[in-house]
């Protein structure tokens, strides 16, 4: 199942995030990927999902070769 990011974008574009393992709940962002990670850590978080969230959409369009 897909998962909606267009409230992320919204709020955080340009931002290094930290998320849940839910990939939806944002723990913490920042400006650099040290500053979330240290956030983070200090709600107890030891692996969060840290994502950069672009200025941004581009669409893509993915292919695999066989």
């Amino acid at each position: 199942m897909a998962i909606d990011w267009r409230k992320i974008y919204d709020k955080y574009k340009g931002l290094w995030v930290a998320l849940e393992d839910d990939q939806v709940t944002v723990i913490a962002s920042g400006e650099t990927p040290q500053e979330v990670l240290t956030k983070a850590r200090k709600q107890g978080r030891k692996k969060p999902i840290l994502f950069r969230v672009p200025l941004e959409i581009m669409p893509y369009v993915g292919t695999a070769f066989v």
